[in-house]
């Protein structure tokens, strides 16, 4: 697919008031032939975007990045998901970055000292790897989940990993995807249910007092900065 082609993809006949399903849907009739892959750190709305394409009986690779620092609830969601969606492939592009060369080249405590660099080493670097050869990047990803996500097309070219970006669950609320959790019996991470919205690596994810299983917020990320995204997604950094 040339850039040309992919650049025009949000002109293509898909409102941003579509529903995730059709959105679904419509991306795998119209990029049918090209390489695409669901990405997911296993919040609660990845795991509903993964049963979303999983419904449609296709093989797909499923990419997401060991930290080396998840939550032992995030890998024993990992293993159920795998369990659930054999049709899928997991694939894990983390970095080969051990903690302990991690704190031999940059000193101990990486996420303390400079964040944005733990971040960079960890998670975008890999992840531009890891999406060199994609051309469709499914991601779960609403517009209220942050000020800086507040502009999420349902489709979109992304500059910084040169493809294109669909995001089906664009105009849901958290309450949206909880509720398409239940009713299809999706599996989803346990600390939820715990006070814990948005979840990423142990050192980074804090615990929101009074926050319910149907809220988010990205309080409890990198606690005490302003810092509130990893740059993943070319916020944050």
């Amino acid at each position: 697919m040339s850039i040309d082609v992919i650049k025009t993809t949000h002109t293509e006949p898909i409102g941003e008031d579509a529903t995730p399903e059709r959105v679904v849907a419509w991306s795998l009739e119209r990029f049918a032939n090209q390489r695409m892959v669901i990405t997911t750190s296993f919040g609660m709305e990845g795991c509903a975007l993964i049963d979303m394409y999983a419904r449609h009986k296709i093989t797909i690779d499923v990419i997401y990045l060991d930290t080396m620092f998840f939550f032992p609830e995030t890998y024993a969601l990992r293993d159920r998901m795998i369990e659930r969606y054999p049709n899928l492939n997991f694939v894990n592009k983390g970095t080969n970055l051990t903690p302990e060369q991690q704190s031999e080249q940059h000193g101990p405590e990486l996420w303390k000292s400079n964040p944005d660099m733990c971040c960079n080493l960890r998670k975008v670097m890999p992840m531009t790897e890891a999406l060199q050869d994609v051309d469709v990047w499914l991601t779960g990803l609403r517009r209220t989940q942050s000020t800086t996500r507040a502009t999420v097309r349902v489709a979109d070219w992304d500059w910084q990993y040169q493809l294109v970006k669909i995001s089906p669950l664009a105009s849901w609320e958290r309450r949206d995807a909880w509720e398409y959790i239940k009713s299809n019996n999706v599996p989803y991470n346990e600390l939820h249910e715990k006070g814990y919205p948005s979840v990423g690596c142990t050192h980074c994810t804090k615990h929101v007092p009074g926050m319910k299983v149907d809220e988010y917020s990205r309080a409890g990320r990198w606690t005490g900065l302003e810092k509130t995204e990893c740059g993943l997604h070319g916020y944050g950094i």
